[in-house]
């Protein structure tokens, strides 16, 4: 019988999807920031979202119509039909950031129920699980933040169907630079902006950038991944969204960033950089853009997170 007593508190990462050139099949995870989880199992059969913290009363306690609520369910029905769980929401992670908000919820309870429940499920079905959170979400089942959030690491996602992933090596001296800018872009209408067909010679350029980014990864050669971050896709259409979007990523190749790009489907901005010292004056650049155009911001400098979730 499930005790009431029966709880565990989880935090999950923010992630960084597509990593410019890697629509939907790079990703990766930072330290900060993330959503927590406090979850109950109950007895009663049913999904229960009792409060929602930090989101300014803009999503929804429905179970069916929240990320956090649908992962539940899918993992209760496959391994524990006779149970149930209230959950606690506590959002550190802006809402339409593009900072994989949806994810880190999900994922934040599919790590804290199968560690409550004794492990049932394998690293495949929890990442099936938070896909269909994810399509719940935004239509699509997107694996881009959802699997670094839950896996933590450099996410390559070969294929789909069937899924197939790979942990690509982190150098070991890369930070993030992540500056989000406090505008709200919504990832369904944001995926509506990519073009449904490309010329070939675009194309040959995106995957030249893709299979030279993932080989900067594994050969933790700087210059090479400094080379390989343009999109050619997504970014000329959804920089249109961001504000000061081209000024601020100059602006963080000259204090020495690697490359920039959109986080996911944005407003947030990321920049690689080797060494922390630098990810920090990158920052501060990022930041003077944003300080003199008078737009609001929340900034954080992170190591790549190996981990994924942590119990709290």
């Amino acid at each position: 019988m499930i005790r009431n007593t029966q709880t565990i508190r989880v935090f999950a990462p923010a992630t960084v999807a597509n990593v410019s050139c890697g629509f939907d099949v790079f990703g990766f995870a930072v330290h900060e920031p993330g959503d927590e989880v406090f979850l109950t199992l109950r007895n009663t059969p049913r999904v229960k979202i009792l409060s929602i913290h930090g989101d300014k009363g803009l999503l929804s306690v429905d179970p069916e119509k929240n990320t956090a609520g649908v992962a539940a369910q899918a993992f209760l029905n496959a391994y524990a039909p006779d149970a149930g769980v209230d959950i606690e929401l506590f959002k550190g992670l802006p809402i339409g950031s593009g900072l994989g908000s949806s994810a880190a919820s999900a994922a934040a309870v599919l790590f804290g129920l199968n560690r409550l429940l004794g492990h049932p499920a394998d690293g495949k079905a929890l990442l099936e699980f938070g896909l269909q959170s994810e399509k719940s979400a935004c239509g699509s089942a997107h694996g881009d933040n959802v699997i670094p959030s839950l896996l933590g690491g450099f996410i390559l996602i070969r294929s789909y169907h069937p899924l197939d992933i790979r942990h690509l090596p982190i150098p070991e001296d890369l930070y993030c630079t992540l500056v989000f800018p406090q505008v709200e872009i919504e990832t369904r209408k944001a995926r509506e902006l990519i073009p449904k067909s490309i010329p070939l010679e675009t194309a040959v350029r995106q995957w030249g950038n893709t299979a030279g980014l993932a080989a900067g990864f594994c050969l933790s050669d700087y210059d090479l991944i400094a080379r390989s971050m343009e999109d050619l896709i997504a970014e000329p259409v959804r920089a249109t969204l961001i504000p000061q979007y081209h000024l601020v990523t100059k602006s963080a190749q000259d204090a020495g960033a690697l490359g920039c790009g959109i986080s996911g489907s944005g407003p947030t901005v990321f920049a690689l950089s080797k060494g922390k010292e630098t990810a920090q004056k990158v920052r501060e650049a990022m930041r003077s853009v944003y300080e003199k155009s008078h737009v609001s911001y929340q900034t954080w400098v992170s190591p790549l997170n190996p981990e994924g979730p942590r119990i709290v």
